[in-house]
């Protein structure tokens, strides 16, 4: 007897090794999967905005970028002795107006950087719920605890969703036609908007997804049905109930080796999963010979893999 459902999986063409430049956007767990592809020391940036969630968001952001429109003073506002930005996630904010106008600019600035070059573009949509803030007309990617009558909220339909996402692709074709895209629903349920409002809004963002897939340079990857159809179980769950937990995330990143990350590169992977192991040893005496000699065999793992891959960066332990 079967007690199992899994998603048949394939191997994609245009896979992941260390030459590749991969720009992750998204929700919460484009962060989960972004911290594993830097743990393995991927040429990656993630998030320079922070999460973001929504289509919308997203888009704003990279037409930011293509554009060099650069943020000013009418752009931020204080609010609880912070100044914030409606289009960034709150880790940007700050206690200072300018300090934040610089941050925003440097990040709109590494966004361009980073599209460019990118060989893949990987962007995880969490809702398809958004909030207009009443006053600009303008749907927002962070409410910043502004109150909530400041706002009106509403779902994107399917329409939206997909015009936005063309909007998004042209803007980055327009300085990198060779770019792989690849999509996905973010596994976490947004249950403050309510059970079926959630699966309403992920049904929104997958059917939306699937119809602009026509080509091997736009793909879809399941980790939402990776985590409804074969983790379907709490367990896989943090306390919250919402968010998935180490296992759920490790399997699921399995998962997206097992399709997106090229074989060639395992041995590699399993070197640097070894040095970041060491580099979080923690020693019993620090100042004995064994583990003297356990950090002399470190820098030396480290020095031979970085003969090969001069761009990873490994924080070396003091001698």
């Amino acid at each position: 007897m079967n007690l199992l459902t899994q998603i048949p999986l394939s191997k994609a063409k245009s896979t992941i090794d260390y030459s590749s430049q991969l720009f992750l956007l998204g929700s919460c767990f484009s962060q989960n999967i972004g911290e594993k592809l830097k743990h393995y020391k991927f040429q990656e940036l993630q998030n320079p905005f922070g999460i973001l969630f929504h289509p919308l968001a997203i888009e704003k952001l990279i037409q930011r970028a293509v554009q060099q429109d650069v943020y000013v003073e009418n752009d931020v506002f204080n609010i609880n002795e912070q100044w914030h930005c409606f289009d960034a996630h709150s880790e940007l904010s700050n206690p200072f107006k300018e300090k934040l106008i610089s941050d925003l600019n440097f990040a709109v600035e590494r966004t361009l950087v980073q599209l460019k070059k990118a060989s893949h573009v990987i962007i995880t949509f969490g809702t398809a719920w958004v909030y207009r803030n009443t006053s600009s007309k303008q749907v927002v990617a962070n409410c910043h605890k502004v109150p909530h009558s400041n706002f009106t909220k509403e779902l994107l339909g399917v329409e939206d969703v997909k015009e936005s996402l063309k909007r998004t692709i042209e803007l980055v074709h327009s300085v990198n036609p060779e770019v792989q895209f690849i999509f996905t629903v973010s596994p976490v349920r947004h249950l403050k908007d309510g059970f079926v409002q959630n699966q309403l809004s992920k049904a929104h963002l997958i059917s939306a997804i699937h119809q602009l897939i026509d080509t091997d340079k736009i793909s879809y990857f399941p980790s939402y049905e990776i985590m409804m159809d074969e983790l379907r179980d709490y367990r896989f769950y943090v306390k919250d109930m919402v968010h998935p937990n180490e296992m759920a995330v490790d399997y699921i990143w399995e998962k997206f080796c097992e399709v997106w990350i090229d074989d060639s590169v395992s041995d590699t992977m399993t070197k640097v999963d070894e040095i970041q192991r060491g580099l979080r040893h923690r020693a019993f005496n620090p100042n004995g010979m064994a583990h003297q000699n356990f950090l002399t065999s470190l820098r030396g793992k480290i020095a031979y893999i970085k003969q090969t891959y001069p761009f990873m960066d490994f924080k070396l332990p003091e001698a």
